[in-house]
């Protein structure tokens, strides 16, 4: 198994089987984020789903969920 130095914890971690996006953030996720601040994102990618009540099918609540991925992985919205 592959590691990453990942850009959210800073250390060293296992790198994911593949990326999880079919997106160039997918590849960045892919590149730079380990497998565990990858899971704490998912469970709070899902209480922010349920938060706000968003919609996937719509592309706004797609929009808010890939700034929302950004800020939490990255610490900024990609410009």
């Amino acid at each position: 198994m592959s590691t990453v130095n990942c850009a959210r914890c800073g250390n060293a971690g296992a790198q994911l089987p593949a990326p999880p996006l079919p997106t160039e953030l997918g590849g960045r996720i892919y590149d730079s984020i380990c497998m565990t601040c990858w899971g704490e994102w998912l469970q709070h990618q899902t209480a922010m789903i349920n938060h706000y009540s968003l919609d996937l099918r719509t592309p706004e609540a797609r929009r808010f969920l890939s700034e929302q991925t950004e800020l939490y992985l990255f610490g900024q919205p990609k410009a």
